[in-house]
């Protein structure tokens, strides 16, 4: 049987793609696992491996812009995000779910779409539920597997208050 090399090469291009957003999701998974709070790591996992050296993580709209700004490259995203996570006593109990998920592979770039819920207990202040929407490029890591996040864009769409019940143990 021969296979027709238009048929081979689309199809590769398919497989390449469906492997592409697979390697997506794993890496906007693996971010929000590391921004949780007790952190989902597993061994030898940071976030600076899930971003481009010339990365840029932006807030947009009105309530982002300000409290986030423009922040290009490891060293300043990551000053930025360490300042809300552990050792900093800044989280209680921190928890991203993410929904409505469109990714659009073209070749050597990807852009990912979510709505993400952030349940966030804090240190010094009452626990809210955070509505945001997601923009997020990606580019091959260059190991064939893997995709880093190029450009990451948050926009908060609402908050409510929330209420953080201590955990119950059976007797």
């Amino acid at each position: 049987m021969s296979v027709n090399p238009d048929t081979l090469r689309l199809l590769t291009e398919r497989l390449a793609a469906l492997e592409a957003e697979s390697a997506v999701r794993r890496t906007i998974a693996r971010y929000m696992a590391l921004c949780d709070v007790p952190s989902g790591a597993l061994e030898g996992e940071t976030l600076a491996a899930l971003f481009s050296a010339d990365a840029v993580w932006e807030g947009i709209g009105p309530q982002y812009a300000n409290k986030f700004g423009y922040l290009k490259g490891h060293a300043a995203i990551l000053a930025m995000l360490t300042r809300y996570l552990p050792p900093s006593p800044h989280f209680t109990v921190n928890t991203h779910f993410l929904t409505s998920e469109t990714i659009d592979v073209r070749g050597a770039t990807a852009k990912g779409r979510w709505i993400m819920l952030q349940a966030s207990g804090y240190v010094d202040a009452p626990a809210e539920l955070i509505s945001a929407r997601l923009e997020v490029d990606f580019a091959p890591a260059g190991n064939g597997r893997d995709w880093l996040i190029t450009h990451f864009r948050t926009e908060r769409l609402f908050d409510a208050p929330w209420q953080v019940n201590a955990r119950k143990t059976n007797p």
